[in-house]
């Protein structure tokens, strides 16, 4: 396989660990390249499930190599806990996993300023956040204070460790918190280094000597598009470039080694927190989306907010990313569904968009410019070929391409992984 970058094409939970999975058994190498535990990525492998959050998808493949890039931020608690619930489940990781000794760490303390942060903001303002503390070790990062994985193995790590908990500390009580215990995490940390030190690597070394060496590799993107840092509706978004670019500076690898990229895309559009939804539904439809889609989030179990598809959205996310392929997901949520809409347009104050305007402001004045399709009321679930689904679903399908200007690569009807057709790739 030519070495792919994935990412989402709408605000995540798109389904990307699945179509990771799909695409993995072409692979050699599968590589996280941004994000947190903020994310997470839900895969079905026969009747088991598995909700993956720092750990790429590619470890459900025996032998398959696994790399977390510099771009992804670590909690190596929460890193560890992940490792204990797939090693329990028969999946070894010892010699298959690399962590960057670039990633920089998620800490406690990143949580609290996170939380404290949201609380103090107004009901509007409020972005959303997991309160995992993505946010604040990214902040730390460009501050240049943060600390990163490789740190881990140097013997004045605990002092380190403790002077940023010291400074940590005084931003929590200005912000209205309570200082965290620094021997706790202090303890916690020395004690869960001598666990992950053995996967801690120069993944940027390891990678671009695999690249010479000819191997494969499919690089893997946490939520969406709509949530990037620069391309996103900011300020409702996540503190990392979730687009294809972010795949070179979140691993180390040069532009022309990337060779194509897969957007996963739903059939319709969901979205998880807060900010503007311009498709978003609040009716009898938008509850049969949610159900029939199973729409709560793999990290939070949020309830994810559900709308019809939106071409603007495709188009600006095929823009941005370059993309190849759609793989496109869910189809069979739309089967109970009698009357389609697409919305190709938006309204704001008499001025008609095209794309997604920069000022959340004015998007979320929008109004969506809708065309009608009929659903096609059957099941899609069963079906194994393109040309055998119902003509109704083959021409909303077709139509969504045309709107976004990119070809089909895989459609997906369903959870497992025979539920997948290949059209290209």
């Amino acid at each position: 396989m030519p070495n792919t970058v994935l990412i989402g094409a709408q605000w995540g939970d798109e389904g990307k660990g699945k179509i990771i999975d799909v695409l993995t058994k072409q692979a050699d190498i599968v590589v996280r390249f941004q994000g947190g535990n903020n994310a997470g990525h839900t895969v079905k492998v026969d009747d088991e499930k598995y909700v993956l959050h720092l750990i790429p998808s590619g470890i459900l493949h025996e032998g398959m190599r696994c790399v977390i890039g510099n771009g992804v931020v670590v909690n190596p608690l929460a890193l560890m806990e992940e490792v204990d619930g797939v090693e329990s489940r028969g999946i070894q990781t010892q010699g298959r996993l690399f962590v960057s000794d670039r990633a920089h760490m998620v800490v406690p303390y990143h949580g609290a300023i996170d939380a404290a942060r949201e609380l103090r903001l107004s009901e509007g303002e409020k972005i959303g956040t997991t309160k995992r503390g993505i946010g604040p070790s990214y902040s730390d990062k460009v501050s240049r204070v943060g600390l990163r994985m490789g740190d881990i193995l140097d013997p004045d790590f605990a002092e380190m460790l403790s002077v940023r908990i010291d400074e940590a500390n005084q931003v929590l009580v200005a912000l209205g918190g309570e200082a965290l215990d620094k021997d706790q995490i202090v303890k916690d940390y020395i004690a869960v280094a001598e666990r992950v030190a053995p996967y801690i690597v120069d993944t940027v070394s390891l990678l671009n000597e695999s690249l010479k060496a000819g191997d494969s590799m499919l690089f893997e993107g946490a939520q969406g598009t709509l949530l990037d840092i620069d391309f996103g509706t900011y300020p409702f978004v996540t503190s990392s470039n979730t687009t294809a670019g972010g795949a070179c500076a979140g691993t180390g690898i040069p532009p022309h080694a990337v060779d194509q990229v897969v957007g996963v895309i739903k059939a319709y559009t969901t979205r998880v927190g807060e900010g503007p939804f311009m498709t978003e539904l609040h009716d009898e439809i938008g509850e049969l989306l949610g159900r029939e889609g199973h729409e709560f989030g793999a990290t939070t179990g949020r309830p994810r907010r559900c709308g019809w598809f939106d071409a603007v959205v495709g188009r600006y996310s095929a823009a941005i990313n370059g993309v190849d392929y759609w793989a496109m997901t869910k189809l069979d949520v739309l089967d109970k569904v009698e009357t389609i809409k697409i919305c190709t347009g938006y309204i704001c104050d008499g001025v008609a968009y095209d794309t997604v305007p920069a000022n959340t402001r004015i998007l979320s004045r929008c109004e969506p410019v809708y065309e009608e399709m009929p659903g096609w009321m059957q099941s899609t679930k069963d079906v194994t070929r393109f040309e055998d689904l119902p003509e109704a679903a083959q021409a909303y399908v077709n139509r969504l391409c045309e709107l976004t200007g990119v070809p089909l690569g895989i459609l997906s009807v369903g959870p497992a992984r025979s539920s997948t057709l290949r059209i290209a790739l």
